[in-house]
């Protein structure tokens, strides 16, 4: 597509659109900025709930792109991922999950748990022992159904509208801290700007940079 309006357009245009490779002109750290903005979100919100990442008990509703990343990130805080899933089911474990060996373990899907035999559902995955719940799947996951089962104090927004409304006044009530998508998974179009930023101006940022600046954005908000 770059190649394509650059043509129409009779001039470079890199900045036309983001996510590109790097030697496209790319930015550094766009691969895992979701995933790194979600972390950013939730070491704000457990500021707020005054718990420690470092132990704290986190249920993963994903493992794909932003899920595995975010899993990765957050074991490597010393977080115990009690839970996680991909499409074809879940795993627990409330000692916590090994997340190293499940990314050396899934298939070219991204798929893990299809290799294990003791499973469990997604129903059972959300009402898990949790500190911290995080849908990083698909939509319309927490609903008015499953909303009085969660047993977490903190649930934060990976996907794109994985609460219902139902379900978002129902946590309320109940005193579970809501981190919205709006917010937790804004650092892949934050960075997506700075490519553009990049392109426009012909600068190059590193990966801590980009890290860095797309830290303060979040944070402001």
């Amino acid at each position: 597509m770059m190649d394509e309006y650059s043509a129409l357009d009779k001039f470079n245009s890199p900045g036309f659109i983001t996510g590109k490779p790097i030697v496209l002109g790319g930015s550094e750290g766009r691969d895992r900025s979701t995933a790194l903005g979600v972390v950013i979100a939730i070491e704000q919100a457990a500021k707020i709930k005054n718990l420690d990442l470092n132990g704290a008990r986190i249920v993963i509703q994903g493992f794909g792109n932003a899920g595995s990343f975010l899993a990765k990130f957050l074991f490597d805080k010393g977080a115990k991922i009690v839970g996680i899933s991909d499409a074809y089911g879940a795993l627990s474990d409330p000692e916590g999950l090994d997340i190293d060996y499940l990314l050396d373990r899934r298939d070219s899907f991204g798929t893990v748990t299809n290799l294990f035999e003791e499973t469990i559902s997604n129903k059972e995955l959300f009402e898990l022992d949790c500190d911290i719940l995080i849908p990083a799947a698909i939509e319309n996951q927490i609903t008015k159904d499953n909303a009085p089962n969660i047993k977490a104090d903190i649930l934060v927004e990976a996907a794109n509208g994985p609460t219902t409304l139902e379900a978002t006044r129902i946590l309320h009530e109940r005193g579970i801290l809501l981190v919205p998508d709006v917010l937790a998974s804004a650092g892949g179009v934050t960075v997506s700007y700075f490519e553009w930023v990049q392109n426009n101006q012909g600068y190059y940022w590193t990966e801590d940079e980009v890290n860095e600046k797309m830290r303060d954005k979040l944070i402001t908000a």
